[in-house]
């Protein structure tokens, strides 16, 4: 049995980490991504919702590029250690509205890291231009 007794051991400890809870990762903050856009974040509330910042680093109007207003909510506050979420910007200056959805992750390395996918929509003056406006 006592060479029985590390297998058991590395076993045990094995199958316990699965049961181990997740490390929360929470949105609140300043975040910037890889094209070096930023977003700052508010504390979100008991509701799950929360407002902030938007400054992207990209855009294809000839506007000047300024700070931007967003509001979202949160699945679940609280209760989901990796939760998902969406937010809306309302970019001041171009007549466009973008949403991201996505979900915050604890990478391997212990880094809080939000996955987003987006949708832009433009203004158009009339609807037979809905097609290129999304």
């Amino acid at each position: 049995m006592v060479q029985a007794t590390p297998f058991l051991l590395v076993l045990f400890l094995a199958l316990g980490a699965h049961s181990l809870p997740a490390e929360k990762c929470s949105i609140t903050g300043r975040w910037v991504n890889d094209l070096g856009s930023n977003m700052t974040i508010s504390p979100v509330n008991a509701n799950g919702d929360f407002a902030g910042y938007y400054h992207t680093a990209v855009s294809a109007t000839p506007m000047k590029i300024e700070v931007s207003p967003l509001l979202g909510s949160q699945h679940l506050p609280n209760q989901l250690n990796q939760p998902t979420f969406g937010f809306t910007v309302h970019w001041t200056f171009s007549d466009s509205i973008t949403v991201f959805t996505g979900q915050c992750f604890v990478d391997d390395d212990g880094n809080e890291v939000l996955k987003t996918m987006w949708l832009l929509r433009l203004h158009v003056n009339k609807r037979g231009d809905d097609w290129k406006a999304t």
